[in-house]
């Protein structure tokens, strides 16, 4: 493991209220911190959800999430599963910063229903690709409805699972970071149109 401190961002992508993205998110800090590889930072699209529709400058609300985002390493994106596909609030997000993606690793903590919110990750896979980022393999999910969700203390109902799930995601996602950072350090990563 690198010596080096990473800044990781970690993203709630759901902006419903009663929501449990801010449960699982928390949970995802934790295990990121015992990783003790990354620096953390939460963003949470509920506190200040960014604009639907697009225009030629960014509004000056996002200045806040736009530099976290610049600063960041690596990112995780907690996200639901709504109607096989994820919340228009990370599409929202996605959009609005098109050059803080590129060449940075994106893990990803789902849940939902059956399928646990992978529906969510598999499309969001493809969005990111478009912005340059490099999404990681493995990733944790949840049935939030299927009974594997959270207890009352916001503790998963299959602790070694997720903890074991967390570390194979945060092993890949440092090693990703590391290796992009230093790359990124000696070349700017330049997008040709």
């Amino acid at each position: 493991m690198s010596e080096t401190r990473l800044n990781l961002v970690i993203v709630i992508g759901s902006i419903r209220k009663g929501r449990t993205g801010d449960t699982v998110a928390s949970w995802m800090k934790e295990a990121a911190a015992k990783h003790d590889q990354f620096d953390i930072e939460i963003v949470d699209m509920a506190e200040n959800p960014p604009p639907l529709i697009l225009t030629d400058d960014a509004p000056p609300e996002l200045a806040g999430t736009t530099s976290k985002l610049a600063a960041a390493d690596a990112f995780i994106i907690v996200t639901p599963e709504y109607n096989h596909s994820f919340p228009a609030s990370i599409k929202s997000l996605i959009d609005w910063h098109y050059t803080e993606w590129r060449a940075k690793p994106v893990g990803f903590v789902s849940y939902g229903g059956h399928a646990c919110g992978l529906r969510a990750v598999e499309a969001l896979r493809l969005v990111l690709a478009e912005m340059h980022a490099v999404t990681i393999r493995d990733c944790v999910s949840f049935g939030i409805y299927s009974g594997n969700g959270f207890d009352d203390e916001g503790r998963p109902a299959d602790a070694e699972g997720a903890e074991t799930a967390a570390k194979v995601m945060l092993d890949q996602l440092g090693w990703w970071a590391a290796a992009l950072s230093e790359a990124r350090s000696k070349t700017p990563y330049e997008v040709q149109f």
